[in-house]
């Protein structure tokens, strides 16, 4: 399964989602504020420290980055990253008590790191073994934390009062933090962003077109996403949880 497409698919439709969420309540946000947003003031703040840093310098290495990387192996590096993701993803589902969600993550973790070769291969989706991109956000938000209010963070973008915790537990999850050597560990971390962002180079391009605001754009499609996430894709209608 081509990872890329697969993302690039589903936050096309988000962002069309918000699209629509934003027309029907623009009106309303501009009279009374976001209630999910208490911060906006800062918040646009740190946005746009983070939109500038990323067209000055992130954009560009992402773009240099896809012209001179050959499309295998660039799918092959996101998938190197994704295997990495599934260690952390079956912790949390066994924290939730999804074993079976869990199980299917080892084994993706196995089926990737061996016939996968270190994951760059997605054999595991081939095999009917799907993602679930589990984190400790949505751990906490299945034991029944609300998000708090709506963060954006310096680099590291959209988030929430509950998952920037789970971003302290996320990262003694990650395989990569465990890399001794500070050069390669640094240069793996850089890899990751690069090729991340590289992956979402069509949605920006969206992003840019599709609204007049693009602040309010990804902080409503990024609560819509989380909250979805939490409930597995299928969360109760609004104010019932």
């Amino acid at each position: 399964m081509n990872q890329k497409k697969t993302a690039t698919r589903h936050l096309t439709t988000l962002a069309l989602g918000a699209t629509l969420l934003l027309g029907g309540c623009a009106s309303v946000n501009e009279m009374e504020g976001d209630p999910y947003d208490p911060l906006e003031p800062l918040n646009r703040v740190v946005y746009t420290f983070n939109d500038g840093l990323d067209k000055i310098l992130i954009k560009p290495l992402a773009q240099g980055y896809q012209a001179i990387t050959p499309q295998p192996v660039d799918r092959g590096v996101t998938n190197f990253f994704g295997n990495l993701a599934d260690v952390g993803s079956a912790v949390n589902n066994l924290l939730q008590l999804k074993f079976g969600r869990a199980a299917n993550d080892v084994g993706r973790v196995l089926v990737n790191s061996t016939v996968g070769i270190v994951g760059v291969m997605d054999v595991a989706s081939n095999l009917d073994m799907p993602k679930s991109g589990e984190d400790f956000g949505q751990t906490l938000g299945t034991w029944g934390f609300g998000s708090g209010p709506y963060l954006v963070l310096p680099v590291l973008g959209p988030s929430s009062a509950r998952d920037t915790v789970g971003l302290v537990a996320d990262w003694y999850l990650d395989p990569v933090n465990y890399i001794e050597d500070d050069e390669v560990r640094w240069g793996v971390v850089a890899l990751r962003v690069i090729d991340k962002r590289a992956d979402l180079l069509g949605t920006s391009r969206i992003l840019q077109q599709a609204t007049w605001d693009p602040y309010a754009f990804v902080r409503d499609a990024y609560l819509q996403k989380r909250r979805s996430e939490v409930y597995d894709g299928n969360p109760p209608p609004e104010g019932v949880e």
